[in-house]
């Protein structure tokens, strides 16, 4: 049996990941990137980095392919396209990009540190309405507590 941090690091040796300032840089100047945001639509909802689209992880791989109500055309003919993907701490985005990968995606990568990262360089978020979050709210929501029953019992 292997933990969620296990698979993660496993996976994070298989894929590309790309820090915040490099992503801020390539998005001033790169017009055919795409940031692919794969937290829950309701996370997407209340904050990504203008201008990403959203795809669940739990959809992801249907998502990538025609057939399928969760199809996304426009990341279906993305192969060739370079794609960073990007989560709220930077470990769900290795493993859709590793699966990414797997299904024939050839420029993808990972925001390491995620969302938490891109805040913490002081980089803005927006919401649907494409307004700008008040950055310490931003590190609030993406910096939740673990409740008792979330942490391993102690034996």
């Amino acid at each position: 049996m292997k933990t969620f941090k296990q698979l993660v690091s496993e996976h994070e040796k298989l894929v590309d990941e790309i820090l915040p300032w490099d992503l801020e840089q390539k998005l001033s100047c790169s017009h055919g990137l795409l940031v692919l945001d794969i937290r829950e639509p309701e996370e997407f909802a209340a904050m990504h980095i203008a201008g990403s689209i959203n795809v669940p992880r739990g959809t992801l791989e249907a998502a990538c392919d025609y057939g399928y109500s969760e199809t996304v055309p426009e990341l279906v003919e993305a192969r060739k396209k370079e794609i960073v993907i990007a989560c709220r701490s930077g470990n769900r985005s290795i493993l859709a990009a590793y699966t990414m990968q797997l299904m024939g995606y050839e420029k993808v990568a990972s925001l390491k540190t995620g969302l938490k990262g891109w805040t913490d360089y002081e980089q803005p978020l927006v919401d649907l309405s494409n307004d700008e979050i008040d950055p310490d709210f931003a590190e609030a929501c993406l910096s939740p507590d673990i409740a008792p029953e979330q942490q391993k019992p102690v034996r």
